[in-house]
């Protein structure tokens, strides 16, 4: 497995968080692919369909197509397939689809003619130790997503998307090819929305992200290109450490 360069500037995924698939077309003109990759997620994938991200990937872009795939082995493992078929840059789907599940798309995807990275969803960032105990699930976000991203490693995925608070455990137990994709970036001046777990971009590579998905500071933004430089301009430093 190949660490992630640390100096590429396109660690910053812009989340096309639309419902509109004119809107979002607008906001990536703006944008360029050697400065940030984008996610397309359910809603934008639901009402846009296949082809718009075929479109990405057509003009540049490296897209992480984040539908986190959950459902029977044979199911996921196809849906892999299909994903590396758009092209895409990497796709995702729930650890807690259990160890069967993840190495299905693990096998399709390394079958593949494009192979996008394979990366598990541990515990969704809007979740806290009191929406799990409703669930059944008796433990905190943290513990949780330390035992799923082992499951996540040993079945084969190139890492985990996590909270960044839980970046740092991550990185130390997992070594440094190890993607950890982090959402909840915010910005310092921004507020956390529905995000609970969140931390601002410096802090989140410091503790060991890898990349840092940031969707309504920047698509919210009244200037969109403006609010994604000033987080690139953030990251500067640090890419500058190496």
């Amino acid at each position: 497995m190949r660490d992630p360069d640390r100096n590429d500037p396109r660690r910053v995924i812009v989340a096309l968080d639309y419902a509109d698939a004119a809107v979002a077309r607008r906001l990536v003109a703006q944008l360029d692919p050697r400065r940030c990759r984008l996610k397309v997620g359910s809603e934008l994938f639901t009402r846009a369909g296949p082809g718009f991200v075929e479109g990405l990937a057509a003009d540049g872009f490296e897209v992480f197509l984040d539908l986190k795939y959950h459902d029977i082995p044979a199911t996921v493992a196809a849906a892999c397939r299909a994903a590396g078929d758009l092209g895409v840059w990497m796709v995702n789907v729930h650890a807690l689809g259990g160890r069967r599940m993840l190495e299905s798309a693990r096998v399709a995807i390394d079958a593949a003619e494009h192979r996008p990275l394979l990366v598990a969803v541990t515990v969704l960032t809007s979740l806290e130790a009191r929406d799990l105990g409703e669930i059944g699930l008796d433990t905190s976000p943290g513990r949780l997503a330390a035992r799923l991203a082992v499951l996540a490693g040993d079945s084969g995925c190139d890492g985990v998307v996590c909270s960044a608070r839980e970046a740092g455990a991550m990185r130390s137990a997992h070594g440094p090819a190890f993607r950890l994709v982090t959402p909840g970036i915010r910005p310092a001046a921004d507020r956390a929305d529905d995000q609970r777990r969140t931390l601002t971009p410096t802090a989140a590579l410091d503790a060991g992200a890898d990349y840092l998905v940031v969707g309504r500071p920047i698509t919210g933004a009244a200037d969109p290109l403006a609010a994604l430089e000033g987080v690139l301009a953030e990251l500067a430093p640090l890419g500058a450490k190496g």
